[in-house]
């Protein structure tokens, strides 16, 4: 049968579309770019059989990959569906965890950058990542310089220089902000400079995982000069209103319309020094977990904040994908609050100011909580820790000790301390819904189960209610559930979590309960100076095995790494080292070469 000249050149259209798609798909806008990202493991939910249906509206500046097929709802959009909404979009002033994390990871640069394969660092706007043996690390360990790649440019146009990188860092420092995560930057930074081309920065002291934990760091991201000179600037303690609700970096997408409570829209970068992303992308507010699921299972969104607790909601769902490899490193935690204030415990809370002082009801309560029960509303999708090094991260050994389910031992425990005849009543504090009410359910059943005499009250409260009690110090509740922010590096996490003068040390008072406080101070500070990879993983792991004996939390347990989205997602990537919900949004395409050849 004849073709007519119209489909014929529609064919030929298409033919050169679907040529030239595949030929960008495989090549690399920088040439210098070498790094191939590892394969990820997706287990498909289904196949795709749905109808087309209506478009969702795309950002101002329209995709260059737009071909609609009938199985993609959101030709050349990506759109995710998050669960809360950013606080602020400045580097200088968003908090480690925090939800402006997820766009100033797609919009900003740093220096250097995790790649998507596992914890190898790349290079970002330094042309080479800093080592000994390539002598830009110095041979005491304190000074790293960063050689800053040439032809970077910003979304306003301005050019990225050493100089303006040394803006950026003493910016942070400057601003100082309570509210960002400065911190990280000042306990460690003696100075910076410029030296010619190259940013320079020299420590305090030897930290082994500056690189991995600081300079990746949001607040490391690099802004514009120019955009922060022209509107506000810097001024000592004031965030810049501006740049919290605006972004101006060199990523790959740039920041089109924040909408509150509504989407946030990015738009491919055309000017980006690297390999430019393929779709633009809509991240879209839905707190509901079922709003979300059933949106992905319509199509209308192409992934979810996924936990495991809805997991099985699509499993089944045609066209969907979940993605589960590796595990996160935010292990969920219980808190056992050390420096409990009795007058301003809730009114039927009867535990007295010391009652976690002693470390066997610490260990008690541990041997008490059902592991099993926990790992079984994780639907599969988790696992317990050794106490307290999560899989994935240094130091991690299985064969370390980790708490199991022992209720003669946990009897034994709560009749030694006297507390099995006595009985008590404690709160514990938690996010309502997900996983951190089910752990607190978990411990209710655990703990009251094993004596009628014993009482935990659950207190589900919205996340902003949770937030402000959990910034509250002194604390005013026996005990909270979160899960642990996810650090790329040993150091960071025990300095936050397990050292008695560290964050949550001070907070909850550990000195109170450690037998050994000098000891586990010790290691931990000698770890973080290290550069011998062996000593510091020794160190971590004889840490971890102090708090089998001398804990001051209790694990439930960690999740993997776990992301449903749209079987058409091409190279879907996910790394629990990027801030959540850890994906670069520019890695990732559609599935369009096959729908194209389809309309032939």
């Amino acid at each position: 049968m004849r073709i007519s000249d119209h489909r014929f050149m529609r064919r030929l259209a298409l033919i050169a579309m679907a040529i030239s798609l595949v030929m960008a798909a495989c090549s690399s806008d920088d040439p210098a770019d070498t790094t191939t990202p590892a394969a990820p493991t997706t287990t498909a939910a289904g196949s795709d059989t749905t109808a087309g249906g209506s478009d969702t509206a795309a950002p101002t500046t329209p995709p260059t990959t737009a071909p609609s097929g009938d199985d993609v709802k959101n030709a050349g959009l990506y759109v995710h569906a998050a669960d809360d909404e950013p606080l602020s979009l400045d580097p200088a002033g968003v908090a480690a965890g925090e939800a402006g994390e997820t766009v100033i990871l797609q919009v900003y640069d740093r220096l250097v950058e995790i790649g998507p394969g596992g914890p190898d660092l790349i290079p970002g706007l330094s042309s080479e990542v800093p080592t000994a043996a390539n002598g830009l690390i110095s041979a005491d360990g304190l000074t790293y310089t960063f050689p800053i790649r040439d032809g970077v440019v910003f979304h306003d146009g301005s050019s990225l220089t050493a100089d303006v990188v040394k803006f950026n860092w003493d910016r942070v420092l400057t601003m100082d902000l309570p509210e960002g995560n400065s911190s990280v930057v000042a306990d460690l930074v003696a100075s910076t400079s410029v030296d010619g081309n190259n940013f320079v920065v020299t420590l305090k002291e030897r930290n082994a995982a500056f690189l991995n934990s600081v300079v990746t760091a949001a607040v490391a991201s690099i802004v514009s000069q120019d955009a922060v000179e022209a509107n506000g600037g810097v001024v000592a303690g004031q965030p810049n209103d501006f740049l919290t609700g605006n972004a101006v970096g060199s990523g790959p997408y740039e920041l089109t319309a924040w909408n509150r409570g509504e989407t946030i829209e990015l738009a491919v970068f055309d000017g980006y020094w690297g390999e430019a992303a393929k779709l633009n992308v809509r991240i879209q507010q839905v707190p509901d977990s079922d709003v979300r699921v059933l949106g992905l299972r319509a199509g209308d969104f192409d992934s979810i904040e996924t936990d495991p607790t809805f997991i099985a909601d699509l499993e089944d769902a045609d066209g969907v994908s979940i993605f589960q490899e590796g595990w996160l490193l935010e292990p969920v935690h219980v808190g056992l609050n050390l420096d409990i204030q009795a007058d301003a415990l809730p009114d039927t809370d009867t535990v007295p100011a010391d009652f976690f002082h002693d470390p066997r009801v610490r260990r008690a309560f541990n041997f008490a909580f059902s592991y099993d029960n926990f790992s079984a509303a994780l639907q599969g999708l988790g696992g317990p820790i050794p106490h307290y090094l999560p899989q994935g991260m240094l130091g991690y050994d299985e064969s370390l000790p980790q708490f199991e389910t022992d209720l003669a031992l946990a009897e034994q425990l709560f009749r030694e301390t006297g507390w099995w005849d006595t009985g008590f009543r404690a709160t514990v504090l938690v996010e309502e819904g997900g996983i951190f009410e089910t752990a607190g359910l978990v411990l209710k059943d655990s703990i009251e189960g094993l004596n009628p005499a014993f009482q935990i009250d659950v207190l589900a409260v919205v996340e902003v209610q949770f937030d402000d009690a959990h910034g509250t110090t002194p604390f005013e509740y026996p005990m909270w559930i979160k899960n642990a922010d996810p650090f790329a590096d040993p150091a960071a996490l025990f300095a936050a979590y397990v050292h008695p003068d560290g964050e949550w040390g001070s907070v909850h008072k550990f000195a109170n309960g450690y037998q050994d406080a000098d000891r586990i101070a010790q290691l931990i500070d000698e770890a973080a100076v290290s550069i011998d990879t062996a000593e510091r993983v020794a160190n971590y792991q004889e840490v971890a095995r102090i708090l089998y004996e001398d804990p001051v939390w209790i694990i439930p347990g960690n999740e993997r790494a776990l992301m449903a989205h749209r079987s058409w997602v091409q190279n879907f990537q996910m790394n629990p080292l990027w801030p959540r919900p850890s994906l670069k949004f520019a890695l990732f395409r559609i599935e369009i070469v096959l729908q194209i050849l389809q309309l032939l």
